[in-house]
């Protein structure tokens, strides 16, 4: 690939380094076109799902949204599948979850939107078998990138050294016309470019200062309530301006949940196990506190603190080499509590497959990070358009405009109004799992019950049952 100019076909070969979501969904594009990957990962790849080192929140929890799960089977057709197959629970949405946001409950109506829940080493489990099934397709394990091999117009290789071998021996040079980076949250492509000479890009970072905490759980006996036992698969409770403490519940396979706790700057959940407990009792409403203590913790807890939102635009001018890509969190990385970045990685992945095709296999660099970068756009403006209003919000990203004021208020009654209506709550929900784009929270429908519908009736208390089961519960006012 070139910064500017014809190009020159389809790579021949490339390096992609990280071994996640990201690098193995853009190896299987390239792959694809008859391009030769070799993926440098640091860790050594588990045979059989289980934690990498290497991915320090890879104990939390994860999501495959709606439109995650679309993009995938787009991608590798049968692995939603195979990850349904081996335990990954689907959940419906409202349906199947307790969700508390806008000071108030969900009603649990009929899903419009799934979510896919498996934990990040069955997710990579799945991915990496299929993946690395074709032939075209390598991996260098254990084995950390130093640098990047050309100039400051192109890229033609990497550095790597063995991980554990001689701090200033042991190096050799992996070849390639292209090198795409997909080292997530902690890349270290500013250094490498500069030290080429070339120009790092521009980051805008918008924190929150949001850290959180994660246990797994078997879940205990749920208590009988009124005509029967509850019935629901997880619980969320979302934080807000107001309200900052966040909670889910969700489960996993083998029959466990996972349990995160979040806050942000100043109320960071603990990780020792009384204090993971209390920290519940901050959220507004016992629920999750209740379900903590008929549940048997079987893991540790584990926090996590790296959360900010940070969007590296290397589609704006600037000296930097052709033959160099960034994709996944490498390239836009989001506020976890938002469940996006796995959805982003194949949406990013899926990007670059309709950018290669689109100009014949001759894309300019630039031409692939801007198309990368609009597969973000959406996420992007979820993730920091709600974290701005935040309170302690940081960064280099503009607050809202008084221009905006009259679209923050009605987002407000959106939200407002998700919970009640499952019109709007519909249309809210395809927006969140990047299905739908924003103006589809203006369709005229959705529009008139946002701005003239009356207030919608709303759960006074847990619904521990969805609408329409014979033993629902009364709790709806």
């Amino acid at each position: 690939m070139r910064t500017n100019g014809a190009g020159t076909g389809a790579p021949r070969q490339a390096v992609v380094i990280g071994g996640g979501p990201a690098g193995l969904t853009v190896a299987r594009v390239l792959a694809e076109r008859g391009t030769r990957v070799t993926i440098v990962e640091r860790d050594r790849l588990p045979g059989e799902p289980s934690h990498r080192a290497g991915v320090p929140q890879g104990r939390h929890t994860h999501v495959l949204l709606e439109g995650g799960q679309r993009a995938l089977e787009r991608l590798l057709p049968g692995a939603v599948g195979e990850l349904l197959e081996r335990g990954a629970p689907r959940i419906g949405m409202p349906e199947d979850m307790l969700q508390w946001q806008s000071d108030g409950w969900y009603r649990r109506t009929a899903a419009t939107a799934h979510l896919l829940t498996p934990s990040r080493p069955l997710l990579e489990s799945v991915l990496r078998r299929r993946v690395l099934a074709d032939e075209r397709v390598g991996t260098v394990e254990g084995t950390e990138v130093l640098g990047l091999v050309g100039t400051a117009a192109r890229v033609t290789g990497v550095v790597v050294r063995e991980r554990g071998g001689e701090r200033n021996g042991g190096r050799r040079e992996i070849p390639a016309d292209l090198v795409v980076d997909a080292s997530g949250r902690g890349t270290r492509a500013p250094r490498w470019l500069t030290e080429l000479g070339a120009e790092p890009a521009f980051e805008e970072r918008l924190e929150t200062g949001l850290a959180y905490a994660s246990r797994l759980y078997r879940a205990g006996t749920e208590p009988r309530e009124g005509a029967g036992a509850a019935r629901y698969a997880g619980q969320y409770v979302v934080p807000d301006p107001g309200q900052v403490y966040g909670a889910v519940v969700l489960p996993v396979e083998n029959g466990l949940h996972l349990v995160t706790l979040s806050g942000v700057r100043g109320c960071e959940p603990p990780t020792d196990h009384e204090g993971f407990t209390a920290f519940a009792e901050r959220l507004p409403h016992p629920m999750v506190r209740e379900w903590l203590s008929r549940a048997e913790p079987v893991s540790a807890a584990h926090g996590f603190r790296d959360t900010a939102n940070i969007r590296r635009r290397y589609d704006r001018p600037g000296r930097r080499p052709a033959g160099f890509v960034a994709t996944g969190e490498a390239l836009c990385a989001f506020n976890p509590v938002y469940g996006q970045g796995m959805t982003v990685a194949v949406l990013n992945a899926l990007a670059l497959r309709e950018e290669l095709g689109r100009r014949g296999g001759r894309p300019t660099t630039r031409g692939v990070h801007r198309a990368l970068l609009r597969s973000c756009r959406r996420a992007w403006d979820i993730s920091a358009g709600a974290d701005r209003n935040m309170p302690g919000a940081e960064g280099n990203v503009p607050g809202p405009r008084a221009v905006e004021r009259p679209l923050t208020l009605y987002m407000a009654r959106v939200q407002r109004r998700a919970g009640g209506d499952p019109l709007v709550g519909a249309a809210f929900r395809a927006v969140l799992g990047l299905v739908a784009p924003p103006r589809a929270l203006f369709a005229p429908r959705v529009l008139r019950a946002v701005l003239l519908g009356p207030d919608p009736a709303v759960p006074l208390r847990p619904p521990l049952r969805r609408e329409g089961d014979e033993t629902s519960d009364p709790g709806r006012g």
